[in-house]
Order: structure tokens, then sequence, then C-alpha cells
């Protein structure tokens, strides 16, 4: 939750989990956010889904939250209270308290259907009280069927009824006014007064009671209630539902979009029965697929834009750049690294550090912990001398693009990656070689972290901690003092069990420039 999200779904029905599983197919990240209430919660099965036919709903949507999860999509069981537009995407508040950030949002939050106000109607929603022929009409064919008119769709929606059944009834109820003379050539019966009550009898709909006593014997009933869009949420961004309209009547509304389920506010897509109140499931899923498909092509039109910028930009630029950012917001936390590391395909060169190319290229190889690993230039290297690694960074962005790499140069088998927080993480074993270069956490975190390291060196190992030289004052580096630390400030927080303890500053040129900067750099033996 405290990362920034390629793009978080908040709605987790056939529109919002479809979206996720293709972005999270093409590598976004994503995160469903999904308040438990779907539309068709009380239906028994889900109809017209190409080889999904009767499954039930609370079944469907837990084989979709599955496929989201083999991709790496993540769901909260949470309700959003509203989402903020900024310069840099979108934050995303949750009724917990809790907030989160996304580059983009899709919203497939559904409607909510309007029942009338007929005793015993409600409970029986979505199992013998239905309200679309496509979804339950097979299921009730040849069956005594009832219409309650509620609104301009009665003779449409009867007429449907009847190609399922001959044995239809229209309630007048509170619509009265419509045109009798298609139903009653088709041989369907109109029955005047106010419907009272519902009438069942072993949890089996019987009949219909009017406001007079009469009771119509009926096994199933059709209302076309009007439905309202999920989308309270949005209206501090200018969203605003528009009404949906029948020969002249609203009947529902619904969020405005394009085709693809781009609205009005650029980076907030829509999917499904939030902007299409006439989408059945497969429609739904359909629909987020498109708008899933959409959000990632925009995204890549923008990091090709973002990569041709950059590599136009004069290093100088770049530079100026760069600290400008760390001086705005300090590379502490998880979210922001993920952060960087998703915004560009990579950030390092992938070759070693020089101070661990000079330490541990006369060590005999044996097993080594590289901490903060990044991309994994260095764990890799110590794998092609012969190391066995173990690489630990809390980025998983990194992480990912480390062991393909070790993958792609042929010692995965050598390297064992670990998604954590260093300053959480404990080591389980003992290291002949513990490695750790720039840790960039504040110095409170840095401390515990260095002393965890210090304790997983085995006897006779070698500890070797880099950083930036406080007293650098070069251009390329950000003034950020919490994250920079002198190679004496270490080795005054070490015991009596080390033998030999070395610290000194080091100069070092930038890979492609001809910047020299300084490391600072811990080089301890265990006795």
């Amino acid at each position: 939750m405290d990362e920034k999200y390629d793009v978080v779904v908040v709605g987790g029905g056939a529109a919002g989990l479809s979206g996720a599983v293709a972005l999270a197919r093409s590598r976004r990240s994503v995160l469903v956010v999904d308040s438990g209430e779907p539309r068709n919660a009380p239906a028994g099965h889900v109809h017209n889904y190409l080889a999904r036919e009767s499954t039930p709903p609370a079944e469907l949507l837990s084989l979709g939250r599955a496929e989201l999860a083999g991709y790496g999509g993540e769901v909260v069981a949470q309700t959003v209270t509203s989402i903020a537009k900024g310069d840099n995407g979108f934050e995303i508040s949750l009724a917990d308290g809790r907030r989160t950030h996304a580059r983009r949002v899709l919203v497939a939050t559904g409607l909510v259907d309007e029942l009338p106000e007929v005793a015993g109607l409600a409970a029986r929603w979505g199992r013998d009280v239905l309200h679309c022929p496509y979804c339950h009409g097979w299921e009730v064919r040849d069956r005594a069927i009832g219409v309650l008119s509620t609104g301009p769709m009665t003779v449409h929606q009867a007429l449907m009824w009847r190609q399922l059944t001959d044995d239809v009834v229209v309630f007048r109820h509170t619509h009265g006014d419509f045109d009798e003379a298609p139903l009653l050539a088709r041989g369907i019966r109109i029955v005047d007064g106010v419907v009272a009550a519902i009438e069942a009898e072993d949890d089996q709909l019987t009949g219909v009671r009017l406001e007079s006593g009469t009771v119509v014997a009926r096994e199933a009933l059709a209302v076309a209630a009007p439905a309202k869009t999920r989308a309270d949420f949005l209206a501090p961004l200018g969203i605003e539902p528009e009404p949906v309209e029948f020969n002249g009547f609203v009947i529902g509304t619904r969020v405005p979009a394009d085709a693809a389920g781009r609205t009005s506010v650029p980076g907030l897509w829509v999917a499904g029965n939030v902007t299409d109140m006439r989408a059945q499931v497969v429609v739904s899923a359909a629909a987020g697929l498109m708008a899933g498909a959409a959000i990632n092509g925009e995204l890549v039109e923008e990091e090709a834009a973002e990569a041709v910028r950059r590599r136009e930009m004069p290093f100088s630029h770049e530079v100026e750049r760069e600290v400008a950012r760390a001086n705005e917001h300090p590379p502490f936390d998880r979210g922001s690294w993920e952060e960087r590391y998703r915004s560009q395909d990579e950030m390092w060169s992938g070759r070693p550090n020089d101070q661990l190319v000079t330490e541990a290229s006369g060590l005999e190889p044996g097993h080594a912990l590289d901490a903060g690993c990044g991309e994994g230039g260095d764990a890799i290297w110590l794998a092609q001398q012969g190391w066995r690694v173990t690489a630990v960074d809390f980025s998983t962005t990194a992480i990912e693009r480390g062991r393909a790499q070790a993958a792609k140069l042929g010692v995965a088998e050598r390297i064992a990656w670990v998604a954590a927080d260093l300053g959480e993480w404990v080591p389980e074993s003992k290291f002949d070689l513990v490695t750790s270069h720039f840790l960039h956490v504040p110095s409170a975190a840095r401390t515990v972290a260095f002393a965890r390291l210090a304790d997983a060196v085995a006897p006779g190992g070698t500890l070797l901690v880099v950083g930036h030289d406080p007293a650098d004052t070069h251009a390329g580096r950000p003034h950020m003092p919490d994250m920079m630390f002198t190679a004496e400030e270490v080795a005054e927080t070490l015991d009596q069990s080390w033998a030999s303890v070395a610290a000194d500053a080091r100069e070092r040129a930038v890979v492609g420039t001809e910047m020299v900067v300084r490391d600072t750099v811990l080089v301890a033996r265990k006795r």
C-alpha cells in the first residue's frame, strides 16, 4: 500500500479483474481495491459466459483473483473513499485511512439496482425475482412469469420473457401507461392494481399479492429496476454520472467515457457496468480487457517518450534533474525506490562496483551476502567468480531484473534472491563475505542494518561497506546528509571480534564521464 503502482483498479468484479490481469500480464504493477459487494452476489450462477456457463459468481471471482495473483497482481479488501489527481498521478484514499498511489486508475465499481419497495422482493432478488432474460431466462423457461411494470421498459421486457414461456402476466403496479396492443397480441395477460408483496413458500416464489389481497400465482417475477453507478467518489475529479434514457425515460446512470473506457480526466479509465449498464458479465470482462490494454499502451508511449527525452538530454542536465528530484523526495523508502526503478528500463550499468572488485578478487570464493543488491551487478559478478550469493533488496523490480540477468548469464543457480527490508531482515546463516554498497536509508535504520550485517560475517570472513563520502560536495551528489556516512562511523560500531579494520576514502571515476568522486570504504576481517 505504500508503493506507487502503475495502475490501481477500483472494483474487483469481472471488469476490474479482467483489466488487472491484462495489465499484470504486461508486467505492470497492479493493485485491485474491492469492497466485496458484487452486484450479482445474490445470483446462483453466471450465464452466457463462454466456457464458464453456470459458474457461481463467487467462484468466478475467486478464479480471477487467483489468476491475477499468478501474474503478481495484488488485491486488498477495502472501499475507496476518494481519488485525487496530482502532477505525478493519483492518490487513492481508503475507508480504513490508508492511502496508495498510481500512475493510472481503472474504475470498475459497477451499479446498484434501485429495487421497488415491495415487501419480500429484495430478499428474492437474483434468485426468482429477476431483471434480465439473457442472464436468467433459460432457467425459468416454460414457467409462470410475472413482469412488474415500474417504467418504460415494461412492454419490451414482457415481450422478451414471452419468448421463453407462454404464461406471462404484466402487473400494472405504479406504471400503467404503456401500449397494451403488442402484449395482448402475444397472449400476455395484464393485471390491474398495485403490488403489495411477494409470496413465497419453502424458499420458492409462489405468487404476487396485490393491495386488494388478490394473489396471482407466479413462479418468477421480472423487474426492470433502474440502476445507479457506484461513482460518488469521483465527484471531486469533476466526474458526474450522466442519465441513461430509453424512449425518453431515465432508466439509470453511467460514467461518461469513450469506447475504450477513457474518461475526461487524463489517466482515469472506467470499464463494465459503471459506464455500460447493459453489459453482462462476459461483456464487462471484455471491456476490462480493452481498458487494461489501452492503459498499458498509453504507459508504453509515455515511457518511450521519456526514454527519448532522457537519451537526448545533456549529461549535466540529467545530473541536475536527478539532484533536484532527490532533494525534493529523498529516496529512503521502498515506494520511492520502486518508482525510480520502474521509471526506466535500467538504472545501473550492470558492472560490479570498483571497491568490490578490488577487495574480493583475492578472496577464496565461499558464501557471500550482497546487502542492497539493486539490479544485481555485484551479485552476478561474485557468482561468476565462483561465489554462492544471497542477494537482498527491498525493490521487487530490481530483484526481478537481477534474477533475469543472472539467468541470461548462466549463474542463476548460484544466487538466491531475497526481497526484504534490511532494516528488518535478519540473516539466517553466516557468510564468508558480506558486502553493502551505497545503502541509502536513514541513519537510524542504517545503524541497525550494519549491526546485523556485521553479525552475519562468519569467523575468518570479510565485511565490506562502501558509501558516499559526506565530504564529497561534487555537483552530481544530491545534498542529503542523512544518507551519507564515513567508514570511521561504521568502524566505531564494531566490537572486539574483528582481527583488522581498515577505514579510508578512495577516489573513483564515474563510468562514462570525466567526474571523480570519493567513496568511503570499510574493510574488516573477523577473527
